[in-house]
């Protein structure tokens, strides 16, 4: 089914070369608002260091944002020292393919990472690449995706009590 991942983690930095290179993943597409950065266009010192640490076990990585403030992406992947792609207008599958032919990878080989459900999730699973849903870095949502937590958050205990009952 669309809305639901591949795997689950609350943080991002739980997502470690041991589980990619496990599950043969060597690409990852990276949301950014509250998943990379907070609210305040932050990235946490700990993202940062994971990110790094990542790229230098070769990694690559991607920023894939529905934002249309080119600005703030770019601050962003300049920092991670990283492509990015604005506007991809997710679900939709523009951005993420156009992602894939940047970051020259089989599409079984990439990973989509994310705090949104009807974003990422769903437009990942439609790419029919690997999707890891993350909790959002902050509460606080924008109110485009306020609305939408709700659902998605019941779909989340679903998906939490499954992964504990696998453990």
């Amino acid at each position: 089914m669309l809305i639901y991942p591949d795997e689950y983690f609350r943080k991002i930095e739980e997502i470690t070369i041991e589980y990619l290179q496990k599950n043969k993943i060597k690409a990852l597409i990276l949301d950014m608002d509250n998943t990379l950065i907070n609210h305040k266009a932050e990235i946490p010192e700990n993202i940062l260091k994971w990110a790094k640490d990542l790229q230098g076990q070769g990694v690559k990585l991607i920023i894939v944002s529905n934002t249309n403030k080119k600005n703030k992406v770019e601050k962003i992947s300049k920092l991670l020292n990283i492509k990015y792609i604005y506007f991809a207008k997710k679900p939709l599958k523009i951005g993420l393919l156009k992602a894939r032919k940047i970051l020259e990878e089989e599409t079984n080989r990439i990973a989509v990472v994310g705090d949104q459900i009807f974003t990422d999730v769903i437009g990942g699973n439609r790419c029919k690449m690997f999707t890891i849903l993350i909790d959002s870095i902050e509460e606080k949502d924008f109110w485009y995706t306020a609305w939408k937590r709700p659902i998605e958050n019941r779909i989340k205990e679903k998906i939490r009590k499954r992964t504990e009952e696998k453990k």
